[in-house]
C-alpha cells in the first residue's frame, strides 16, 4: 500500500540552484490515514526576486517583503513533514532546497523520498513527457493554483489518487517499492547501520572480515546509494554476493561530484577491490601514439604519455582490445589498411582489400604517406586534447548545506590533490607535487571542465568553510 503517513510537497524559489537561490513558499498537504491537512506560507528570501520567477509564479518582491523568513518557519516545515514520507515531482529539488534552508540554520533534514516524475515514468512508460502539466492532463486532475506552492502539492495528491482509480493497487503498490527500495540489511551489519550515513556526496568502502575493502562506490547521496545494494531485489549478482560478506561500511564525505570521482578513482587504483572489477579496468586505460610519419600506432599507457604534450594522442579507450575495435571501425569507415594499422600480419593484400574495403595502399594503389595522412583524419575525433590552461587551476565545490568546500588543484590534466581548509590549501600550493598522468582522471575532467567554474592562477584564494 501507499506509504503512510505521507507529505506531498512543493516549493517555489527564487532561481533552480539549491546553493544560491532561495525558498520563497512552501506548500504541504499531509496526508494520516484518511485525514488530509493543508499548510502553505508565503517566505521572505532576503534577496530579489528575478522578474521571470515573479512572472511565473506570480510571487513577487512586494508579496514576500512582510513574509516570514525561513528561520520563523522552520520548526513548522519540519513538523509537518516528520514522519512521512516526502513525496514531490522531481523531488531532488525540492528536497535539496529545503535541505539547504535548514543547512543555513545548522539544523539537519533527512527524510525518505519519493518523487512523482519516478512513479509516472515507471507506471506510464509510453508517455511522453512526464512534467506536471502533462499529468494533469492525462489523469484529468484539477489544477486550480498552478504555480503556486499549496496548489502544485494538491495536484500530487490527487495525482496519487488518480493512480489508484486507473491501476491495480499491486502495481502501484510495486512501483512504489522499487522507487522506494527499501534495503534488507545483510545480517552481519548492525541494525542502524544506514543511521550514521549522511545524504550527501563523498564514496564509501565494504569491508568483510579482512582490512582491504571488498568494494569502494561513490555516489551523489550516499546513504541512498549504499541502502541501494542491499534493496530486495538486489540489482545486480555483485550486490547478491556482497550482502553475504560485508561487515562493516566506512565513508568519506566530499562537497560535490567532482571529489567524489576522484577520490573513488585514487582508491579503486590503489587498494584493488575485489568487487569493482569493472571500475579497475579504468586502470588499464590506454591512448593510441601516431607519429608523423607512416607507422602502425602505439599503444600507450599513462605512465608513459608527457601530460604538456598530447599531440598525436588519440583516447583513451578503455583497453587495448578497445583501441583495436576502434581502429577496425574507422578502418571500415575510410577504408583503411588493416595491415598498415597493425591489425594483422600478412603479405601482400590485407583482408579488408581482398573483400574491397581497402583504397588499397597496401598493394600500391595508394601512398602510404596519403594513407596515413586519411588514416590521421578519420582518428581525429579521438585526438586527446591540449591542457586548455597556462599553469594550474582550482576547481571548487561547496556542499548543498554550505558547510563544506573543497578545493582541486589541476595542472596539465593531473590532479594534484584537494584541500578542505586554508591551512591545506596553502600547503598544498607551497609543496608543488609532480603527480602522475591518469587518463581516468583526464577523462573526468574532459567531460566536466565546461560546466565546472574554473579558476586560473595567480587568483585571490578563495574563503573556505
Amino acid at each position: 500500500m501507499f506509504p503512510n503517513p505521507v507529505a506531498f510537497v512543493d516549493l517555489e524559489t527564487t532561481g533552480m540552484t539549491a546553493t544560491g537561490d532561495r525558498v520563497t513558499e512552501v506548500g504541504i498537504v499531509r496526508v494520516d490515514g484518511d485525514r488530509a491537512t493543508e499548510w502553505s506560507s508565503l517566505v521572505n528570501p532576503e534577496c530579489s526576486i528575478p522578474p521571470a520567477i515573479q512572472a511565473l509564479t506570480g510571487i513577487t518582491n512586494a508579496m514576500v517583503a512582510n513574509a516570514p523568513r525561513f528561520a520563523d518557519i522552520a520548526s513548522e516545515v519540519a513538523t509537518r513533514i516528520a514522519g512521512c514520507v516526502f513525496v514531490a515531482h522531481n523531488a531532488r529539488f525540492d528536497y535539496a532546497f529545503l535541505k539547504r534552508e535548514f543547512g543555513r540554520l545548522g539544523q539537519a533534514f533527512t527524510a525518505k523520498v519519493l518523487c512523482t516524475v519516478k512513479l509516472s515514468r515507471r507506471l506510464f512508460a509510453d508517455g511522453a513527457r512526464h512534467n506536471l502539466d502533462s499529468l494533469i492532463e492525462r489523469h484529468r486532475l484539477p489544477s486550480h493554483d498552478r504555480h503556486r506552492a499549496l496548489g502544485d502539492a494538491r495536484i500530487l495528491w490527487a495525482f496519487v489518487q488518480a493512480l489508484y482509480r486507473d491501476r491495480p493497487a499491486d502495481e502501484v503498490d510495486a512501483a512504489v517499492a522499487r522507487i522506494l527500495r527499501t534495503p534488507s540489511l545483510p545480517p552481519h551489519l548492525p541494525a542502524g547501520a544506514l543511521d550514521a550515513i549522511p545524504e550527501s556526496p563523498g564514496i564509501y568502502r565494504f569491508y568483510g572480515l579482512n582490512p582491504m575493502p571488498l568494494y569502494v562506490g561513490k555516489s551523489i547521496n550516499l546513504r541512498e546509494r549504499v541502502a541501494s545494494h542491499f534493496s530486495s531485489d538486489y540489482r545486480s549478482a555483485n550486490d547478491l554476493r556482497l550482502s553475504t560478506e560485508v561487515v562493516r561500511i566506512e565513508f568519506e564525505e566530499t562537497a560535490g561530484e567532482l571529489g567524489a570521482l576522484l577520490r573513488e578513482s585514487q582508491l579503486i587504483k590503489s587498494l584493488f577491490p575485489v568487487y569493482n572489477q569493472r571500475l579497475r579496468r579504468r586502470a588499464d586505460l590506454i591512448a593510441l601514439g601516431v607519429t608523423a610519419e607512416p607507422s602502425p600506432p602505439d599503444y600507450l599507457h599513462a605512465d608513459v604519455i608527457e601530460p604538456r604534450e598530447l599531440h598525436g594522442l588519440y583516447g583513451p579507450f578503455g583497453s587495448r582490445r578497445a583501441a583495436r575495435e576502434t581502429l577496425r571501425n574507422i578502418a571500415a569507415e575510410a577504408a583503411l589498411c588493416w595491415r598498415l594499422l597493425g591489425l594483422e600480419r600478412r603479405a601482400g593484400p590485407c583482408f579488408a582489400r581482398q573483400i574491397k574495403k581497402c583504397a588499397g595502399a597496401c598493394v600500391g594503389a595508394e601512398t602510404l604517406e596519403a594513407h596515413h595522412e586519411r588514416f590521421r583524419q578519420a582518428l581525429a575525433p579521438y585526438a586527446l586534447r591540449q591542457w586548455p590552461y597556462d599553469g594550474m587551476i582550482s576547481i571548487q565545490e561547496t556542499s548543498l548545506t554550505g558547510e563544506r568546500t573543497d578545493v582541486h588543484l589541476f595542472r596539465d590534466w593531473c590532479w594534484l590533490g584537494t584541500a578542505g581548509d586554508e591551512g591545506s590549501l596553502h600547503e598544498l600550493l607551497e609543496t608543488p607535487t609532480r603527480a602522475a598522468f591518469d587518463l581516468d582522471i583526464y577523462r573526468i575532467l574532459c567531460k566536466r571542465l565546461p560546466r565546472l567554474r574554473v579558476h586560473a592562477f595567480p587568483y585571490e584564494l578563495p574563503a573556505m568553510h
